[in-house]
């Protein structure tokens, strides 16, 4: 039996009270308001409550060691990302590994595996893979339903994934950024219920008005907490807190806690904020996660201030799993899975010849998932079109490594790389290959790394050459969490000497081959026009 005093935040009340709480076997036995001498506050553990783990390039029982730092007790996580490499092994790959620590992964089943029909992946998930998913307990949720048009038009197997959530009573996630009006009507109307890619306040409060729960997203690359904070006051029994993407640098730093701390600075109610950050998630997902109640399990932190929210200690069913900084969780050994099967490349591999004097460009957005197109001048050399750093216009690659393939080519503005190349094999959401460079010679380089390391995340120049290797499913390090983000940040400071000016190069590389989400994108199949969701020509007439 072991008791925690100090002032206890009731968020279902709206109290605080100075007071003790019982905790025996992993559960609140009693909490007592009475006179203590502390004056830290104990409430709720926080919920990130859309997250892909994967995108930390840690397995789940790291990313837990360092996210109870920071007072995370849970996650509702789509395991999409290696799905669309191992397919359901990868799902429970997931679920076993998070299973060895006691940090609360919920984990969902992946509705678009692949994400379209217009890119190659490593497996693909059906309405009956989706439905012996959804049997299995230990899924929670279907989701995001990322393949929005297939909703609006009816599309068979995308409505039997949702009929199967129906049956077995488990939430539906969406996600259907920028889609408005009737279309979101009809999209909510499918049975979704959640939105976590809005990035203006009118959009999110559309939806919210439409019924559905918004997602404030504060990730690596996508941040839409400024866009959408000022709906909480108002909708905050309606919305969450969520990352979705968080590289392993930023974890290191904060979490959940941070957002908590930038809402009440704003001076929202603290209350409000904690019903977003805590009890919204638990009670929308039915997770088993306590909310400082008796009878309930003890997930619950010790923060020395309702401002800062710096964490003191973190409990999950009872157990000090954080205290401090220090994380008491331990590393767990598993077996690496992957899936990587194509041969090194030349730099003849990456010639675009084409006679228009204009093409289309991806023009990389700072902090935001959606691109826009542009319209640019070619620059030729020998009958090949070539960057313009210059220009800051760069040729771009997404190469298939589930087979040998012809690379699919594109260009792109704002990476600001002005020598070398990088690459990566995190390409949401099929994970083949992508890459950004001044030359052929130097994209081609950089592929090569990736691909003889069978997966990772590197940055080349002509006098040197730095990779993170990504041996589990191409996508996640077999390192500790602590290893992977120093090795990660100096990645990224690499990529920012050869010119990038973007403050996540990698996060925002990882998403140009995103076709679900609009303007222009490449797959390794070619250039992709998110808006009328068909393949479009490099060139213009």
């Amino acid at each position: 039996m072991q008791k925690l005093q100090g002032q206890i935040v009731d968020i279902k009340e709206k109290r605080i009270y100075k007071g003790e709480v019982t905790i025996s076997k992993g559960k609140i036995i009693a909490i007592e308001e009475k006179e203590v001498n502390a004056s830290s506050f104990i409430l709720p553990g926080f919920v990130d409550a859309h997250i892909h783990i994967e995108s930390s390039m840690l397995v789940p029982s790291e990313f837990a060691r360092i996210a109870v730092n920071h007072g995370t007790v849970a996650t509702v996580s789509d395991p999409h990302e290696i799905a669309n490499v191992l397919g359901i092994d990868g799902v429970n790959f997931m679920i076993n590994n998070g299973k060895q620590t006691p940090f609360k992964f919920n984990f969902g089943a992946p509705s678009c595996v692949p994400a379209t029909s217009f890119e190659s992946a490593g497996a693909i998930i059906d309405s009956e893979g989706v439905k012996s998913l959804l049997v299995n307990p230990d899924i929670k949720f279907l989701a995001e339903m990322m393949n929005y048009p297939g909703v609006l038009f009816d599309d068979d197997e995308v409505l039997k994934k949702i009929e199967w959530a129906k049956y077995y009573n488990k939430p539906i996630d969406g996600h259907a950024p920028g889609v408005i009006g009737d279309d979101i009507s009809k999209y909510i109307s499918a049975g979704i219920t959640t939105d976590h890619e809005c990035f203006t306040y009118e959009e999110g409060l559309e939806k919210l008005q439409k019924g559905m729960k918004i997602l404030i997203r504060e990730g690596s690359a996508a941040k839409n907490f400024e866009a959408l904070i000022d709906l909480l006051p108002e909708h905050y029994e309606h919305m969450m807190f969520c990352s979705d993407d968080k590289h392993p640098d930023d974890l290191i730093i904060d979490h959940i806690n941070k957002l908590c701390a930038r809402a009440v600075a704003k001076e929202i109610d603290v209350f409000k904020v904690l019903q977003a950050a805590c009890v919204n998630p638990v009670e929308h997902y039915n997770l088993d996660v306590g909310l400082l109640q008796v009878g309930q399990p003890a997930d619950c932190i010790v923060v020395e201030d309702l401002i800062s929210f710096r964490v003191m200690q973190t409990y999950i069913n009872g157990e000090l799993v954080s205290d401090n900084g220090h994380s008491k969780l331990v590393s767990i050994p598993f077996d690496n899975h992957n899936n990587f099967n194509t041969r090194i490349k030349e730099p003849l591999d990456f010639r675009v010849a084409s006679e228009s004097q204009k093409i289309r460009v991806i023009e990389a957005l700072e902090g935001q998932l959606v691109t826009n197109e542009l319209i640019a001048d070619v620059t030729v050399e020998g009958g090949n079109l070539i960057s313009n750093s210059h220009k800051d216009i760069l040729k771009m690659t997404v190469v298939n490594r589930y087979k040998d393939a012809a690379p699919a080519m594109a260009f792109i503005k704002n990476f600001g790389i002005k020598v070398g190349a990088i690459a990566s094999s995190v390409g949401h959401d099929s994970h083949n290959i992508i890459a950004v460079g001044v030359s052929d010679e130097m994209i081609c380089k950089a592929v090569n790394l990736i691909i003889e390391n069978k997966g990772g995340i590197c940055a080349v120049s002509n006098s040197e050459e730095k990779i993170v290797p990504l041996p589990v499913a191409g996508i996640m390090s077999d390192q500790d969490g602590r290893t992977i983000a120093r090795d990660y940040a100096e990645l990224n400071m690499m990529a920012k000497r050869l010119g990038s000016k973007l403050h996540a190069p990698y996060m925002t590389l990882s998403f140009m081959a995103l076709l679900v989400i609009p303007s222009l994108k490449l797959s390794d199949k070619g250039l992709f026009n998110g808006k009328t969701f068909k393949f479009t020509s490099l060139g213009v007439s």
